[in-house]
């Protein structure tokens, strides 16, 4: 067992979801949170720790750093609608606990990116999320997914959004990996 996988029993041990459910999605389809949401406020301690301890996981374990960063945002003030978000995640990782990316030797260095994005996605402030995955070769090995800077008024112009995000993180890769004469 790695530190991490148990790094994560040990999350779901001290928030008591060691004998929880398992779900296969981190996220629940079409669910929108927002801060304006009425509901029951809970202990925003116990929130932060756990959502501490989570974007901590997220290093290793990119397969929860969108729904990671989607919980965060309502760390002032959360609601129980954001707390059972969070409960989510942990199911997922319930579920996921023993997944993990494997290196293997390689000498291909070919770079290839694949950008998304979400229109709007925010609730409050209207902006979407941009993401982005590269892999050298058939390994994946730098990874984002981050709030747009700005609001976007189409789909299609977050999708640019997105994709010059990219772009830029690719030329940036290319001229570190010319420096380090990996290309």
């Amino acid at each position: 067992m790695d530190s991490q996988e148990k790094f994560a029993k040990e999350i779901l041990k001290k928030f008591k979801i060691k004998n929880c459910a398992k779900v296969n999605t981190l996220v629940e389809c079409g669910v929108k949170m927002s801060n304006n949401d009425e509901g029951e406020k809970i202990n925003s301690t116990t929130f932060k720790s756990l959502v501490g301890s989570l974007r901590y996981l997220s290093c290793t374990h990119l397969n929860i750093l969108y729904g990671v960063g989607l919980v965060s945002r309502f760390m002032k003030t959360p609601i129980m609608t954001h707390f059972k978000a969070l409960k989510r995640i942990l199911w997922y990782i319930k579920g996921t606990i023993d997944f993990g990316l494997f290196y293997n030797y390689s000498n291909s260095f070919y770079l290839v990116g694949y950008s998304d994005s979400d229109w709007a996605g925010d609730m409050d402030d209207r902006k979407g999320t941009t993401g982005f995955v590269f892999y050298m070769g058939d390994t994946v090995f730098t990874w984002s997914s981050k709030k747009q800077s700005i609001i976007t008024l189409s789909t299609c112009e977050a999708e640019y959004v997105a994709t010059i995000t990219c772009v830029c993180h690719s030329i940036w890769l290319r001229r570190l990996l010319k420096e380090l004469r990996m290309l």
